[in-house]
C-alpha cells in the first residue's frame, strides 16, 4: 500500500502491517494507507490480520499532529475514531495481531476488531489519555465500554491503569497472549479457522450484534467533530 502501512496476500489471508517509526504512531498518511489496504481486503474477500513492528503495535496518534493545535488534534482523532467504527463493522474477520505496546489509539484499535492476540514480555497495553493531560473523547469512552470487562472500565478510562499483556487478557484489550514467535503463526491459524464462517452470516450478525453501539459510535463522532468546531 504504502511505505508506511503493507498489504500481503495470501490464500485468502490479508496481514496488514503498520510500519512507521520505533512507535508506530498513527498519522493521516498511516490513517489513509489502512484504508487504503481494508478496501483492498474488501476487494480480494480476505481474512485479515492487521499487525504492527515487532516490539510495538502502536503507541497512539502521531504527537507531532496533535501538537499543532486543537483544531489539528481534533482531525486526526476523527479520521481515527472513523477507521476504528470501519473496523468494529467490517464485513469481514478481523484479527489483532498485538506485536508488543498498544497505546491509547493502538489499544483503541484492539478494541475494535474481532479477535486479539498479544505476546509475552515486558509490554505496556491501555489508554493513558488521563495521565498524559488529555480528556477522553465522546468515541473513546464508548469503545472502551463497548469492549472492556466492567470492572476495568473505569480504571482504564478514568484512571489511566495501563497493563502487561497477561492484565490486558483480563480486562479485555486481548483475548489470548502467545510467545512472540508464535504470533504470527497463531493469527493465521485462527484466520484458517475463520474462513471455514459463512461470510454473509458473519456480516450481518455482527453488524446486528453491534446495531446500538455503531449508530451510538456515529452520535460520538459528531459530537467529538462539533466539540473541536470541525464541522465548520
Amino acid at each position: 500500500m504504502t511505505d508506511l502501512v503493507s498489504y500481503e496476500l495470501n490464500d485468502g489471508i490479508a496481514t496488514i502491517t503498520i510500519a512507521n517509526g520505533k512507535a508506530n504512531a498513527l498519522s493521516h498518511e498511516v490513517f489513509e494507507g489502512l484504508n487504503s489496504a481494508l478496501d483492498q481486503a474488501e476487494q480480494d474477500k480476505a481474512i485479515v490480520i492487521l499487525t504492527g513492528q515487532p516490539g510495538v503495535f502502536s503507541a497512539g496518534y502521531d504527537l507531532k499532529e496533535m501538537q499543532k493545535g486543537p483544531k489539528e488534534a481534533g482531525a486526526l482523532v476523527k479520521v481515527g475514531s472513523t477507521l476504528t467504527r470501519r473496523l468494529a463493522a467490517f464485513p469481514l474477520p478481523v484479527i489483532g495481531a498485538c506485536s508488543g505496546h498498544a497505546i491509547a489509539k493502538g489499544a483503541f484499535i484492539l478494541l475494535s476488531v474481532d479477535h486479539r492476540i498479544g505476546v509475552e514480555g515486558p509490554f505496556k497495553l491501555g489508554l493513558n489519555e488521563v495521565a498524559i493531560g488529555m480528556t477522553m473523547h465522546h468515541a473513546g469512552i464508548e469503545i472502551a465500554r463497548h469492549r472492556l470487562a466492567p470492572a476495568h472500565f473505569y480504571r482504564s478510562v478514568v484512571n489511566a491503569e495501563i497493563y502487561n499483556p497477561e492484565g490486558a487478557v483480563e480486562a479485555g484489550f486481548l483475548d489470548e497472549v502467545v510467545p512472540q514467535d508464535a504470533l504470527l503463526e497463531r493469527a493465521g491459524a485462527l484466520a484458517t479457522q475463520f474462513k471455514k464462517l459463512n461470510m454473509r452470516a458473519h456480516r450481518e450478525t455482527k453488524v446486528k450484534a453491534k446495531a446500538d453501539y455503531l449508530a451510538l459510535l456515529d452520535r460520538c463522532i459528531q459530537q467529538d467533530a462539533e466539540n473541536l468546531g470541525l464541522n465548520g
